[in-house]
């Protein structure tokens, strides 16, 4: 878990950043969603919604594969994807601690668990 090591809250720029890691951290999860949909599943959900679209169709099995991660997870990962919508269309200068403190404090939590069940779902696929 992520401590803080000062009284102060984050200035703009520490919250710029820790906004660019959790941003970068949800992307790379998305991604690894995206090529199992297109080299598994064959199906990549399309439009305006494809970014919630494919973190649900992971949750669900699929013809060739079992859900990828928990119902469990992807409510852990909702406010991730919402930041990341956030992130992409608005400027710095909004962003406040309040709004990140409780992704930034759990975001190594989410990642292990992730992690975890990303590599049994690999685990499992490749004995199939």
């Amino acid at each position: 878990m992520l401590e803080q090591t000062q009284d102060s809250e984050p200035d703009l720029i520490e919250l710029t950043a820790l906004a660019s890691v959790l941003h970068s951290i949800y992307n790379g999860i998305e991604k690894i969603f995206v090529l199992i949909a297109k080299k598994v599943d064959k199906d990549l959900p399309e439009g305006k919604q494809w970014h919630k679209e494919i973190l649900i169709k992971m949750t669900q099995a699929g013809l060739n594969r079992d859900a990828v991660i928990s119902e469990n997870l992807k409510e852990k990962l909702l406010p991730y994807l919402a930041f990341r919508h956030f992130y992409r269309h608005s400027y710095s200068y909004v962003l406040t601690w309040t709004e990140l403190e409780k992704l930034v404090v759990a975001v190594f939590d989410v990642w292990e668990e992730t992690k975890e069940e990303l590599n049994a779902f690999m685990c499992k696929f490749e004995k199939h």
